[in-house]
């Protein structure tokens, strides 16, 4: 079920460090290459204890444009979705979140990630983007269910997730390998309100 019609971008007036900056919410687009590379290599040391350990040559502007293109073939085949909270220039991505794994059929659910830039954390960004992905899954994609899940010592992410209304479902062993170490992981889910029952 592919959707073509990406949601309209949002912007929202946020005071950073006593400046009022526009940011702007919206799908992931195939120019994001350098800024989605300028995030991960300036929030390197920030997410190593939450991301899979890459290859140096990962985050590069050139792999991040090739990353960009499948993930646009991913989302014309409703396998997937991608979001950004940006600059209004769009210079700077300040967050992003995915809904990944999708599976149709008598399932209809996916999974929920997402990353925020330090500088940024504590100011709502993360939770807006993430109300914007879960709005996309269950009104465009019309998905029964988003997952999400995290390591048992992420407590912000414990706390996002219990304020967008996830419910905790059970405890994953070894569930990834995060940073070279196998983590456990809490697995939380979200059901669609206007689903049939």
């Amino acid at each position: 079920m592919p959707h073509t019609q990406p949601p309209k971008a949002i912007t929202l007036v946020e005071e950073h460090m006593g400046v009022c900056t526009d940011i702007v919410f919206r799908h992931q687009a195939s120019d994001d290459a350098e800024a989605m590379a300028s995030f991960y290599i300036y929030n390197s040391r920030h997410l190593a204890p939450w991301e899979p350990k890459r290859d140096p040559q990962f985050h590069t502007a050139n792999q991040w444009q090739s990353r960009l293109e499948a993930r646009q073939r991913e989302a014309n085949l409703g396998m997937a979705a991608y979001f950004v909270a940006t600059s209004q220039d769009g210079s700077e991505i300040l967050a992003q979140c995915s809904l990944t794994n999708i599976v149709r059929g008598v399932f209809q659910a996916g999974h929920l990630g997402y990353s925020i830039s330090e500088a940024w954390q504590g100011l709502g960004i993360m939770s807006q983007l993430c109300q914007y992905a879960i709005q996309y899954a269950f009104d465009d994609l019309r998905l029964n269910r988003v997952m999400a899940n995290y390591m048992p010592d992420n407590h912000r992410s414990a706390r996002l997730l219990a304020r967008l209304g996830f419910v905790r479902e059970g405890l994953a062993k070894r569930y990834l390998k995060i940073n070279d170490q196998w983590q456990d992981h809490v697995l939380t889910s979200l059901v669609n309100p206007a689903s049939n029952d």
